[in-house]
């Protein structure tokens, strides 16, 4: 049944996704601001910050280059070590952009107009960070190309029946896929950045990626449908390459990894910790650029929302593994599950448990939920839990195996460190410039979102009664 006019734009009313009655001008204005604006100076510290450790992370890649692994905390029987941790969490960052944009598009959920182009940016920086640590884990990495399946002068081909290889091919589509994704949703954003670009080098460039866009009834059919495709194809990925990435583990033989938990425990997990990421990068973006009044609470709320839900089945997983560790009768596993909680590495499982359960479980409160300064320091807990668990996963399952005569403690070097700490600083060097140069919010969505974007708003009771019975049009607000 169609809602009455009267009926929706109550709705709209009581819980507006933009405040303050913007105009379709006043939203592309505050949004184009960080871009047309001078750079503020907290820019150019937190970029001037970002560009060192990125410098750290080229110096230490290129001395690994030059000794090789053996510089990493790496030894018998730890032969993985921080490098296919920090894998682990960069491919998990990635997962929030892609349920953000592609499956709450799906499901038509309006809110998430303010924060899709935010979150599929992170994902694609983020997908960026994992691919680098399986490049330089492999040692050989001028002999990377075996991974693919094409002709070579050893007449190699890759063993298609390892998990380490679907890998590749997973967490390479999974960003190709989420690039087309990001950029097709940029391009009517892309038209009116040239548009409005007062330099001939910003008009040839945005010109030239905004594709000769004019925003045509015919242009707008074809990108609704391309956008729609491109969703569907994203929507499975979302399941499928945290999936890939758990059967590195699920796949072995090695106690605490051998089970069929792992697949959807990965993948909640990966949303838990890219929601997180999100959030933290959302609270200070929209302080920064002041905006509040598209990145509104209602966001926030709803995004601490899904923190708590993933966070609640990421605790639920923990206690499955202890059930099924016991239920099971095998003592290797159970061995392997008590050391977790007492053992050598206890104080990371305890800091797992901690960040990952026990304080998302503030969310439960409306007041947590609302309080901007608390949801941030929550999501940096969140950050550092996930990191910690895929930790523990790693080092104590590698560190204690069937035989005690092998047992090790794992400790990284100072080039562990540099590894991990120099992706932060890649990560953040693309982001500042994602968000200096492109539209950080999605222009067009988000007039979409607008009350006059309905073709019935502002009308009287008396054509009101005469529009009632009709269907709206969908609504597509263009500058």
């Amino acid at each position: 049944m169609v809602q009455s006019v009267e009926q929706i734009e109550r709705v709209d009313r009581r819980v507006p996704l933009v405040l303050g009655g913007k105009s379709f001008h006043e939203v592309t204005e505050a949004i184009a601001a960080p871009i047309e604006g001078r750079t503020p100076k907290l820019w150019w510290i937190i970029f001037s910050a970002a560009v060192t450790l990125l410098g750290i992370l080229v110096a230490s890649t290129g001395y690994l280059f030059y000794e090789g692994t053996g510089i990493w905390g790496l030894n018998n029987p730890a032969g993985w070590g921080w490098a296919i941790v920090n894998f682990v969490f960069w491919v998990g960052i990635g997962h929030a952009g892609t349920l953000i944009s592609a499956i709450l598009f799906l499901f038509r959920q309006k809110w998430r107009t303010s924060i899709n182009r935010f979150a599929e940016a992170m994902t694609l920086f983020a997908v960026a960070c994992a691919l680098l640590f399986p490049t330089i884990h492999v040692g050989r990495v001028w002999l990377l190309y075996y991974v693919f399946p094409i002709p070579n002068q050893m007449q190699m081909w890759p063993q298609f029946r390892s998990p380490l290889l679907w890998d590749v091919f997973a967490v390479t589509i999974y960003g190709t896929v989420s690039l087309l994704f990001w950029y097709v949703g940029l391009i009517p954003d892309l038209a009116t950045m040239r548009d409005r670009a007062k330099s001939a080098l910003g008009r040839m460039l945005y010109g030239f990626f905004s594709l000769g866009w004019r925003g045509s009834n015919r242009h707008w059919q074809h990108y609704e449908v391309a956008y729609l495709i491109l969703a569907g194809l994203a929507t499975p990925l979302v399941l499928s390459v945290h999936s890939i990435v758990s059967f590195d583990f699920a796949t072995s033989v090695i106690p605490g990894w051998h089970t069929t938990i792992f697949p959807p425990y990965f993948v909640a997990g990966a949303i838990f910790s890219g929601f997180g990421m999100v959030l933290t990068l959302m609270i200070i973006a929209r302080w920064a650029f002041k905006l509040e009044h598209i990145m509104t609470m209602r966001h926030l709320e709803n995004m601490a929302k899904i923190t708590l839900l993933t966070g609640t089945m990421v605790g639920y997983a923990y206690g499955i593994e202890f059930f099924i560790a016991w239920y099971s009768g095998n003592q290797f596993e159970q061995f392997t599950f008590i050391s977790r909680m007492f053992g050598p590495y206890s104080w990371a499982y305890w800091t797992m448990v901690s960040c990952n359960v026990f304080i998302p479980q503030l969310l439960w409160f409306r007041k947590i939920r609302t309080n901007v300064k608390v949801l941030f320091v929550i999501s940096i807990f969140v950050n550092i839990g996930m990191w910690f668990e895929r930790f523990v996963i790693v080092a104590t399952s590698l560190t204690r195996d069937f035989l005690p005569s092998s047992w090790a403690y794992y400790s990284p070097t100072i080039w562990d460190v540099a590894a991990l700490v120099g992706s932060f600083g890649l990560f953040f060097t693309l982001f500042l410039l994602f968000l200096r140069f492109l539209p950080m919010i999605a222009v067009a969505e988000i007039k979409g979102v607008l009350p006059q974007a309905n073709p019935h708003h502002g009308h009287t009771p008396h054509a009101e009664e005469s529009h009632a019975g009709a269907t709206p049009a969908p609504a597509e607000a263009k500058e």
